[in-house]
This record gives C-alpha cells, sequence and structure tokens, in this order.
C-alpha cells in the first residue's frame, strides 16, 4: 500500500435536495414594494439580468400556494420575526433537508460504515449541532467522529471535502459522509436598500452530501488550495442580528474578482498553480451572474465552461455552501475530466479550492 501522505482520496458520489417551495417570483414581487420607482427599474433591469429562475425555501406555503409574505406567511406581520423564531425554523428544518440530500447520496451508492461525520452551514446554530442530530436520526454509531465548519460561507463546501480528504489520507479505511446544508430564506430582512435587496435577491435553500473514501469511483481529490484578497474583508459578511442575519453583499465583488483574477499571482493562487487553458473541468462556486462572468473573463475561459455552474444558478440559485457540491454533482453526472478545477468565493474575501479528475 502506498504511503498515507500519498494515498488517493476520491469523492465518490454526491445527492443533492432543494425543499419544495419556490418564493423566487414572490420576493422580486415583495422586494419591488420597497423600492421608489427609479430604483424598482433597475431592480427589475438587474432581476431579468441575474441568471436565476427559482429559489426554494423550507418556509410553508399557506393557502392556495402563498408566499411567506402573504397574509398567514413566516414574513406576514409588519415586524418581521426575531432571530430566536428563525432558529427554531432552523433547528427543526436543516436536518431534515441534509437527511434528504443524504437519501439522494444512497440512493446512488452504499454508504457502508460510516466514521465520519463532516457538517458544514453558515445559516443556523442549534446545540446540540445538527452534526447530533443527523447522526442520530442516521443511526450512526456513537464512535463516529463528528464535525461542524459553521460560518465560513459560499466556500465552507471546499474546508468540508479539504477536511474529509485529509481525514481519509490519515485513516485509509475512513469512510467520511460529508453534509452541506444551508437555510439562506430564514433571513429576509425589510429593507430599502436595493444593494441588500439585490443580495437577497441570489439566496435560497437547498442541501448536498457526499462520500468520501479511498474506493477509486468518482473524482479523485487533487491537491487544496487557497488565497485571500487584499484589502476586501468588509465586501462580503453576515451581521448576526435581532431580525436573523443579514447579508451583506457588496456590489464591487464581481469587479474586485475579475480586477484580481487579472493578475497572474492570483489567479495562480486561486487555481492551484494550474493554467486555465489546461484545465477541463470548472467546478465554480455559483455565487451570481456576474461573479460567474468575473471569474470567465478574469481567466480568459471558453464559452460554456461555467455551463454547469450557470445550470445550478438558473435552478437554484446561491445556496451558500451547498452550491459547489450541486455543481459537482453535475460534473459528475456528465464526461471524463482529466483535470478539474473547484473554485469558490466567500468572507474575506477568499477564494478556496481544489483540484480533482475523473477516477480511472
Amino acid at each position: 500500500m502506498s504511503p498515507a501522505s500519498a494515498l488517493p482520496v476520491y469523492l465518490n458520489a454526491i445527492g443533492t435536495a432543494v425543499p419544495p417551495h419556490d418564493i423566487h417570483r414572490a420576493f422580486i414581487g415583495w422586494a419591488r414594494t420597497r423600492l421608489d420607482q427609479r430604483a424598482a427599474k433597475l431592480f427589475d433591469r438587474m432581476t431579468a439580468r441575474s441568471g436565476i429562475d427559482h429559489r426554494w425555501s423550507i418556509l410553508p406555503m399557506g393557502a392556495d400556494g402563498a408566499s411567506p409574505v402573504d397574509p398567514g406567511g413566516f414574513y406576514a406581520d409588519p415586524v418581521l420575526p426575531g432571530t430566536g423564531d428563525r432558529m427554531k425554523l432552523y433547528a427543526n428544518a436543516a436536518p431534515g433537508l441534509a437527511l434528504t440530500a443524504i437519501e439522494a447520496l444512497r440512493a446512488q451508492t452504499a454508504l457502508g460504515e460510516i466514521t465520519h461525520l463532516v457538517v458544514a452551514s453558515c445559516t443556523g446554530f442549534v446545540a446540540p449541532g445538527i452534526d447530533q442530530i443527523i447522526a442520530r436520526r442516521l443511526g450512526l454509531a456513537p464512535s463516529v467522529e463528528r464535525l461542524l465548519i459553521g460560518f465560513m460561507g459560499c466556500y465552507a463546501a471546499v474546508a468540508a471535502l479539504r477536511t474529509a480528504r485529509h481525514l481519509v489520507r490519515s485513516e485509509p479505511e475512513a469512510r467520511v459522509l460529508v453534509v452541506c446544508v444551508e437555510l439562506s430564506t430564514l433571513h429576509l430582512q425589510d429593507t430599502s436598500e436595493i444593494e441588500s435587496l439585490l443580495a437577497m435577491l441570489q439566496f435560497g435553500d437547498g442541501a448536498a452530501a457526499a462520500l468520501v473514501t479511498a474506493q477509486p469511483s468518482g473524482f479523485a481529490l487533487g491537491q487544496p488550495f487557497a488565497t485571500t484578497l487584499a484589502a476586501s474583508h468588509d465586501l462580503i459578511r453576515w451581521d448576526i442580528t435581532d431580525r436573523g442575519f443579514a447579508m451583506h453583499l457588496s456590489g464591487e465583488v464581481p469587479a474586485r474578482i475579475a480586477q484580481a483574477l487579472a493578475d497572474p499571482a492570483f489567479a495562480t493562487a486561486a487555481t492551484g498553480g494550474r493554467a486555465p487553458a489546461a484545465i477541463d473541468g470548472w467546478a465554480v462556486h455559483a455565487g451570481g451572474r456576474s461573479i460567474l462572468d468575473a471569474v470567465e473573463h478574469g481567466l480568459a475561459l471558453a464559452p460554456g465552461a461555467l455551463a454547469g455552474s450557470r445550470a445550478v444558478l438558473a435552478a437554484d440559485g446561491n445556496m451558500s455552501s451547498a452550491t459547489l457540491m450541486f455543481v459537482l454533482a453535475r460534473l459528475l453526472a456528465g464526461p471524463p475530466i482529466a483535470d478539474g478545477v473547484a473554485l469558490a468565493f466567500g468572507p474575506g474575501l477568499a477564494a478556496e479550492g481544489f483540484a480533482f479528475a475523473s477516477a480511472t
């Protein structure tokens, strides 16, 4: 057997899940009521160009398909629910959505005896943690080692899969279940600031589950990499308030990413040293159309290189940490990849990723 430090590690399969309630159009209608005529016209233009067709929420439909902002809905009252009420919903709904994704994973591959559970989530908190809730509902052995990765935002999937890779390289018999679950729609904010409304326009709920082992199937996980854009720490952030978590996503982010990627040093760090022209598989976090455009233009990628990311954005929006897993799931279902790069951006402004290739 090869030394553990050189042991190949594989992402064997991915299962994904979204809730049944599409809230994208309802949010657009709600947001427009908070804008004056001039701002509403700009909002309409940005909505039409967003590349998003659907976003899904765990918030229940009201009578006759009413949305959460309609009478009787979670957000119907003039004063929106407090953080405590939102966290109660998170504690109830996040584990269930995660388990749905795990069942989708189980339909693709035998899970066997799970030895480690790594869970990433930044849209809620509960103790005991959702890692413990998931483990209990799955009937995992008490000896299963658990890790909860919280509040890293959109690149947390990279951290979770990177951790799984390290675990398998140190324990070749390990079978690591990786889960990303995010309930972004729990954090609607009552605001008339167009930048904040455009940020909320991006986000939906979703969960993904993956099995990572030393068994050669799916994608081989290569070297991880990370870098940070200088003087950018305020461009993406979550502020915890008495009315949920307020997302701040600066309109400067796409331009700053494109500018940074035009710098060969940053581009090299952001792709793990790979030449963009040599990459035949791109799994880029679908953070928004303008962010995908910035990556495509900044790295001079061929048209269609980010088709998987754009398809996820259209179908599900930005689901924070779960989004990259959805993109990888699409690529797993496609043609073999000889040299792939997974890349995500998040608070910091940080770029994190890893190399991957189809198992041979």
